[in-house]
């Protein structure tokens, strides 16, 4: 949705479709919904940008593929440095910047003058 009120009333339409079958799902989202509705409060080139999940999936899958080749470790401390060591092999292959950053970084530079430079 573009607005919050346009995302209430999907919500809502969301909510008369399937509470029948699912009913936890628009409680849940009602629940939480003032944490949710913060998302609104940022301009759209800043929420385009938060709400792309390609990167995040791509790391999780990278973690598990270094992970799943193990069957047990000998510690905690075992897996978080073996994380450690993937996160810094993973990130070298990282050269493609996010999709639409520059409007994005412009609106942070705006709201975060401040916090953020280029």
């Amino acid at each position: 949705a573009a607005t919050l009120q346009q995302a209430e009333l999907a919500l809502e339409q969301f909510a008369q479709t399937w509470d029948n079958q699912h009913p936890g799902i628009s409680k849940s989202w009602r629940d939480n919904w003032t944490r949710l509705s913060v998302f609104f409060d940022y301009p759209p080139e800043i929420r385009k940008v938060i709400y792309t999940t390609n990167a995040i999936e791509s790391l999780n899958a990278s973690l598990r593929q270094v992970t799943k080749t193990r069957r047990s470790f000998p510690s905690d401390d075992a897996v978080l440095k073996l994380l450690y060591l993937a996160l810094h092999q993973i990130a070298k292959k990282w050269t493609m910047p996010l999709r639409d950053w520059k409007p994005a970084m412009t609106q942070f530079m705006i709201m975060y003058g401040d916090r953020v430079s280029l």
